[in-house]
């Protein structure tokens, strides 16, 4: 049975769950419109995760970092950069702080050995472990007002969302000045070891 990065959240602090009726749809408030509610979790969730990631060098960052190159196919730097939506250069100082930190490793690539292959080492994996069950906790109380089998299907909608972003500018044509690389979202290949399978983002039939 594989470990799941999904535990049971947190005792729950002293906000009751709110229900849809809370919200008056038909009144077409701030708080009815997507942008302002996504805007409103990411600033949420950065406050409060900042700090679950502390250990990891290169932050939030790095710890996607970490995800990636522990759960899926090895890749280069490049590939990660493009898959995280992050600047290929603000990534190879990340990759930079976490091979310092002994966290990562670059190796050739068997096939190329042009291209250096980023991976994880047994310290890294043991960091990510444990700021995952530290983000996990946070995460618990950002969605604090959903039920269990709320927050569960909540981040099955997202992720199913974000995979589909990709598509997105080619429904409406390239954004003018939309700053940052955008992400590539496209399904994990995942690694095919049983010690990164326990590692990969796989959820209890109830819990992320």
């Amino acid at each position: 049975m594989t470990a799941s990065p999904f535990p049971d959240p947190p005792p729950e602090p002293s906000a009751p769950p709110r229900g849809d009726g809370d919200i008056d749809w038909e009144a077409g408030g701030i708080e009815t419109e997507l942008g302002w509610s996504v805007q409103a979790m990411s600033q949420g969730f950065s406050r409060i995760a900042t700090g679950a990631v502390a250990d990891v060098p290169g932050g939030p960052r790095g710890y996607q970092v970490l995800v990636a190159i522990t759960t899926e196919e090895p890749t280069s730097q490049l590939v990660l950069a493009q898959r995280l939506g992050i600047d290929k250069t603000a990534m190879t100082y990340v990759i930079d702080a976490l091979e310092e930190a002994s966290l990562v490793e670059r190796r050739p690539d068997p096939q190329d050995r042009r291209i250096r292959q980023v991976l994880p080492t047994d310290q890294g994996r043991a960091i990510l472990t444990s700021a995952r069950a530290a983000l996990r906790a946070v995460e618990g109380i950002l969605l604090r007002a959903l039920g269990t089998e709320e927050q569960t299907q909540l981040r099955r909608l997202m992720a199913r969302v974000a995979l589909d972003a990709g598509a997105v500018e080619s429904c409406v044509g390239p954004v003018p000045g939309a700053g940052r690389p955008a992400a590539a979202p496209h399904l994990s290949a995942r690694r095919r070891s049983a010690g990164a399978r326990a590692t990969a983002p796989t959820e209890k039939s109830t819990p992320p």
